[in-house]
């Protein structure tokens, strides 16, 4: 099982760039993966986290709110920013530049703490940034959308408060829990867990493909480009962060990940309620949910070859 975990990680990016194509091009062989099952598979992807973790993850996590408020600060200043330079360099239509602000102001997305998980990076903390990042996107993605778009939308509070509860602090703390209670046992488990992880990111492109292949076909290689060079460039500056403020390698990877990944969903369903009558406006939420989770597959890959060395609280390695 671990040999196999072991080829599947070294592969994981080109196994779901053949998934992204054949759910692209061939979009009838994976509309069966339901867009409803999307949290569920992160649900389980979050439990498995919890099994290799323990509750003092998290306590350490909290003795250092710096690391947290430095992801935090970064992540709605980078992005937003990113995302309105893009779109005014490129010179977007109002309908799709409309969608790439709306990326940009969204939180950072449950994948990310996935991806930080497979690439060996400080998990407790990606989770922390996660969780404070969305209980504050209520407030930021309003606001921060109507300096750059002169325009108001509606963010539900309660829906994104329970949906971080149920799809990642619920399942962890149960993974956490059966970790300390039956340790011994889940230990056989951790070797299968990457494996799991993957399969889950390959299932999660795959429905997202798949049910918008159309709208991906008919958009120009300019939305392409714009949504790879927002994704690069946060990943960059996350990474140039943690450079700046001497965060060890761990951290470094958790917050270039977590500024790099965005809640894309969540900026596809802002577009759809708040824009009804711009159409377009929801395209570049859709290819960043896909973007962004080849690319977080490739860069775990990179990440993983990357040693971590003994962590020394904010001193770099």
């Amino acid at each position: 099982m671990k040999k196999t975990s072991e080829i599947i990680g070294k592969y994981m990016a080109w196994i779901v760039l053949v998934i992204a194509a054949l759910a692209l091009f061939f979009p009838k062989t994976c509309l069966w993966i339901q867009t409803g099952w999307i949290n569920y598979l992160l649900m389980i992807v979050m439990f498995g986290m919890g099994l290799t973790m323990k509750f003092s993850d998290f306590a350490v996590v909290f003795s250092r709110p710096k690391d947290i408020l430095t992801g935090c600060i970064a992540q709605f200043l980078f992005m937003p920013l990113l995302a309105f330079l893009l779109g005014k360099l490129f010179g977007l239509s109002n309908e799709l530049l409309v969608g790439v602000i709306l990326v940009g102001t969204c939180p950072g997305g449950t994948s990310s703490n996935v991806i930080t998980y497979l690439s060996k990076g400080d998990t407790a903390l990606s989770v922390g940034m996660t969780s404070v990042n969305t209980l504050l996107a209520p407030f930021l993605t309003p606001a921060l959308t109507y300096l750059f778009l002169r325009t108001s939308v509606n963010v539900d509070v309660k829906a994104m408060f329970i949906s971080i509860i149920q799809v990642v602090i619920i399942p962890i703390g149960l993974g956490i829990l059966i970790n300390m209670l039956f340790g011994k046992y889940t230990q056989k488990v951790k070797d299968a867990l990457p494996s799991v992880s993957v399969t889950a990111i390959c299932l999660i492109v795959a429905a997202v493909v798949s049910h918008n292949s159309e709208k991906i076909l008919s958009t120009g290689a300019v939305i392409f480009a714009i949504v790879i060079l927002h994704n690069l460039l946060g990943y960059l500056c996350g990474y140039l962060v943690g450079v700046l403020f001497k965060m060890d390698i761990p951290r470094k990877k958790a917050v270039a990940i977590e500024i790099g990944m965005q809640n894309s969903g969540l900026a596809t369903t802002l577009a759809a309620n708040a824009f009804p009558t711009l159409a377009m406006a929801t395209v570049p939420g859709a290819i960043f949910s896909v973007w962004h989770n080849i690319s977080g597959a490739i860069l775990a890959g990179i990440f993983r070859r990357i040693p971590n060395g003994d962590k020394k609280d904010g001193a770099d390695n």
